[in-house]
């Protein structure tokens, strides 16, 4: 790319569904000051499409690269997914110099990656470990000491850390919670009823099966019980699937809003579906979720909407049992039967003082917004 004069390049490598958002997020702030490109390391990146362009190879892999799932590597690897290194380091060493900032958001794929392929002063936003459970490992220190100029973390004691080591560390917040999206969709004037849920049933595989369960769960309160229903879709989820598999039937737009994509319906249930960019939307105007997502659910707890997630076989406990350290009692977690989410859901809806309880200790655990304008700090200072 040709750079402007006295603008600074900068690339995003990111390598998941919710680190694209937060990436998109910044990108979207450093427009006005910088060119910016993105690498989104796994799928089509459609976080990205109105904030800026993508460069290098796209890349697919069973798994979407989530690791909450069990056996998720071994089936990557089993399906040929090695064969997506080879293209993703040519391209990191074709660029090798080109950019003034180069800017990993995710875990430490991105990171082994840069430094496999010859880079240093990278920063580096990692928005995967908690530092509620298991902090960084030996090995994972040298390869952040080797490639990274300065690091944001989630936690101050994962700062800390990397502090002991000499890097540039810093706990400034989370950036979850600046990169929150909101797109052009009035889900507030869709409220009738006293209150919202809003259904986060996730960017991957899983899709589906989840959403299927989500409204079994709902099917299972009485009519004076039914909250307005939100549903934020990511952009690789298939809609038609979806209803298919529940027995709904997709009501068309009724809206001019570009991220209106229209309803789920039946004779007892609307769903009304925005695109993943109006999540923010969605979420104020909702007084709980029901997510089995990664990102968003971090950022529903963090705006103080209590969590109902069901535990799905296939996930892996390690990582779900680190996740439910740092979320608490703000994550209700069920086992996946439609009347153990159902009786959840009738409880948080039935008794506002324990809700609003569960919304606060969401609030106190995730942390408030505060990083972005650090990182950016970084990304255009000298």
């Amino acid at each position: 790319m040709a750079q402007a004069a006295g603008r600074p390049n900068i690339l995003l490598i990111s390598n998941g569904h919710g680190e694209d958002w937060i990436a998109s997020a910044i990108a979207a702030r450093l427009k006005d000051h910088a060119d910016v490109e993105a690498y989104p390391m796994i799928g089509a990146g459609y976080a990205y499409s109105d904030a800026c362009p993508i460069v290098g190879p796209r890349a697919s892999l069973a798994s979407e690269g989530w690791r909450n799932v069990k056996g998720s590597l071994r089936r990557d690897i089993a399906t040929g997914g090695l064969g997506i290194i080879p293209p993703a380091l040519r391209f990191l060493r074709a660029v090798r110099g080109r950019y003034d900032r180069v800017v990993v958001v995710g875990d430490m794929v991105g990171v082994l990656a840069c430094l496999a392929t010859g880079y240093r002063d990278l920063v580096y936003l990692d928005v995967y470990k908690t530092g509620a459970a298991r902090l960084y490992s030996r090995a994972e220190r040298w390869a952040i000491r080797q490639t990274c100029r300065t690091v944001f973390c989630r936690n101050p004691r994962l700062a800390q850390l990397l502090q002991q080591d000499g890097v540039d560390a810093r706990a400034a917040g989370n950036v979850m919670m600046d990169a929150i999206s909101s797109g052009p969709y009035d889900a507030a004037a869709r409220r009738t009823r006293p209150l919202a849920v809003t259904l986060l049933p996730g960017a991957r595989a899983l899709t589906s099966e989840s959403f299927e369960l989500q409204v079994a769960a709902l099917r299972t309160l009485s009519e004076d019980m039914l909250p307005d229903i939100f549903m934020a879709v990511a952009g690789s989820a298939n809609i038609e699937n979806m209803a298919k598999r529940t027995g709904l039937r997709r009501v068309p737009m009724l809206s001019h809003e570009p991220a209106d994509l229209g309803q789920l319906a039946d004779d007892r249930l609307t769903i009304h579906m925005a695109r993943g960019n109006a999540l923010g939307n969605v979420l104020a105007a909702s007084d709980l979720v029901l997510s089995q997502a990664g990102t968003a659910t971090i950022q529903a707890l963090g705006l103080g909407k209590p969590a109902i997630t069901f535990i799905n076989p296939r996930d892996r406990r390690s990582r779900f049992e680190d996740e439910q350290a740092l979320f608490g009692d703000a994550r209700i977690v069920v086992q996946p039967e439609a009347g153990e989410i159902g009786a959840a859901l009738k409880k948080l809806l039935d008794d506002s003082a324990h809700r609003e309880r569960l919304s606060q200790s969401g609030r106190d655990r995730i942390g408030g917004p505060g990083a972005m304008q650090a990182i950016l700090a970084v990304l255009l200072g000298p």
